[in-house]
């Protein structure tokens, strides 16, 4: 029998418990259907917001969290990191539409191990809670052939530095939603009650810490980082 084909059965035969977090009801039902087909996995609690999935991730801690990228509200890679500061045991798997080196880097900087795009849910879905079951990372095809690609060195681009996304302050996350949605620094500073040049130099600092150039580039981050949506 096929090596892989015996792992999943293996993990399959014991008992994995996952959360669904989605906020399309059918989308879950859909997840939770073709999960709970295979033996001993079982979806354990579903959520259709990011403060739900924490909510339920703190009292049921389940082994796997599958949750979409894109909610309204807080976005799923918010979501994901407050999940494992609750429930630091969940490994993460994120759905997404979106195949660039941005959502990958970002998922990773969150805390997420496997990164399914929605285009390949029905090929990998268990594939990728099979492994991150048993704590090993998954990446579908169309995202690792995106990481080979876009990023050279796959490992490479699964190490944030010291400079990466996740480094940014609560205050400067604060920052980054308000410039996205188009607020100007003064109008940042009178909502955050802060001066306008301190502003300046949180944006400054945020820039250089994602390694973006125009503000532009600082709306797609925030975007693909589920921090504003759509």
């Amino acid at each position: 029998m096929n090596t892989f084909i015996e792992s999943i059965q293996s993990t399959a035969a014991r008992s994995v418990r996952i959360m669904v977090v989605d906020d399309h009801d059918i989308l879950r039902q859909g997840l939770r259907f073709v999960l709970e087909e295979q033996p001993g996995w079982i979806v354990c609690g579903e959520a259709a917001t990011g403060l739900d999935a924490i909510r339920a991730a703190q009292e049921l801690r389940p082994d796997v969290a599958v949750i979409d990228i894109h909610m309204p509200g807080m976005g799923g890679l918010q979501a994901a990191r407050e999940i494992l500061a609750v429930s630091p045991e969940t490994e993460i798997l994120i759905l997404t539409v979106d195949e660039d080196r941005v959502v990958v880097q970002a998922a990773t900087e969150a805390g997420a191990r496997g990164i399914v795009t929605k285009s390949d849910t029905a090929r990998s879905l268990v594939a990728a809670v099979d492994s991150l079951a048993r704590h090993n990372p998954f990446y579908s095809p169309r995202a690792s052939q995106m990481i080979v690609h876009e990023l050279g060195d796959p490992l490479s681009g699964l190490r944030p530095g010291p400079e990466a996304g996740s480094s940014l302050t609560d205050r400067e996350r604060e920052v980054v939603v308000l410039v996205a949605e188009g607020h100007s620094n003064k109008q940042v500073a009178v909502t955050l009650g802060i001066t306008p040049k301190t502003v300046e130099t949180h944006r400054s600092n945020i820039m250089r810490k994602l390694g973006l150039k125009r503000t532009a580039e600082l709306v797609r981050y925030a975007m693909r980082d589920g921090l504003i949506q759509s």
